[in-house]
């Protein structure tokens, strides 16, 4: 039975070498000119304990992880930089009503791992559930970027993760999906 929680400092090392082992997962097709930028010991501590990482266990083994973010924790990177400009010009519309994303009513979702023999069994949507649960007495949106061609995340993103696209942007030659989940 999968079990789901937020992390804690134990759980520190797991997560890092997950990172490392699995930082290059979501880059769709290999392109050696792409490489992900895998989380220090530092930075997963500083998460787990000012923002949010959830977690499902089988055995108490970590078989998936999705991370939540403030903006401030990725600010300093170019990529996060162009996301935190376009929030205010993003439209979205829920039930007729424009919403207004700003830095402070959003946050940065993601990446969010799935280990390969778990997929397809329900845990990335009780993950991204999970997940807003934790972020919704903070933040009212979660916002996510996927690759165009990762294929595989923006499916399961748009159909069980009840986001919605907002956005097409590119950023270093490479062509990105600005999504949103409105939290209620």
């Amino acid at each position: 039975m999968i079990l789901y929680r937020k992390a804690n400092l134990a759980d520190v090392s797991q997560l890092v070498e997950l990172e490392r082992t699995h930082v290059n997962a979501e880059l769709g097709q290999f392109d050696p000119s792409l490489q992900g930028h895998a989380l220090t010991a530092a930075q997963v501590t500083l998460l787990i304990n000012q923002h949010w990482i959830m977690l499902a266990l089988d055995n108490l083994q970590i078989v998936g992880y999705v991370i939540a973010a403030k903006w401030d924790f990725f600010a300093k990177q170019a990529l996060y930089q162009k996301i935190i400009q376009k929030l205010p010009q993003l439209d979205i519309e829920r039930d007729g009503v424009k919403l207004a994303l700003t830095q402070t009513n959003s946050c940065q979702y993601g990446p969010i791992w799935i280990a390969e023999k778990y997929r397809g069994q329900g845990i990335f949507t009780h993950l991204v559930n999970h997940i807003a649960d934790a972020v919704s007495s903070k933040v009212r949106y979660l916002v996510a970027y996927i690759a165009e061609d990762n294929n595989r995340s923006f499916r399961a993103h748009t159909q069980y993760a009840d986001m919605q696209v907002v956005d097409f942007f590119s950023f270093q030659q490479r062509d990105f999906y600005l999504l949103v989940r409105v939290i209620y």
